[in-house]
Parts: C-alpha cells; sequence; structure tokens
C-alpha cells in the first residue's frame, strides 16, 4: 500500500513538472534554448524526487 501511495504522488508531480515546462514552449516568442535550462531542472527535479522516494532507504 505505501508503495503505490508514493507511485501515485510520483506521477501527479511529475505530471505537474513536465506540464508546467511544456506550457513554456506554447509561446511564439519563447524558443527552445530559452526553455532548456527548465527542462534541465525539471530533469534533475524529477530524479531527485524518484531516487528518494525509492533508493534513499536508510
Amino acid at each position: 500500500m505505501n508503495k503505490i501511495t508514493t507511485i501515485i504522488g510520483l506521477s501527479f508531480a511529475v505530471f505537474f513538472l513536465i506540464g508546467l515546462a511544456t506550457t513554456l514552449t506554447k509561446s511564439m516568442m519563447i524558443g527552445f534554448f530559452d526553455v532548456l535550462p527548465v527542462y534541465l531542472l525539471m530533469c534533475i527535479a524529477i530524479g531527485m524526487m524518484v531516487y528518494e522516494a525509492f533508493f534513499d532507504k536508510d
């Protein structure tokens, strides 16, 4: 039950972050290289969340 709750919460957070990053690319005035740092930070944040949820068991 704890693993299912972790997966559901993690998926909600990942979908929110991906949606937040992709809404920046809808504007015609914002190019890909303007949004690239946002994508990098989102990938780092998602990676940290996955590591914290599944691999960091002290």
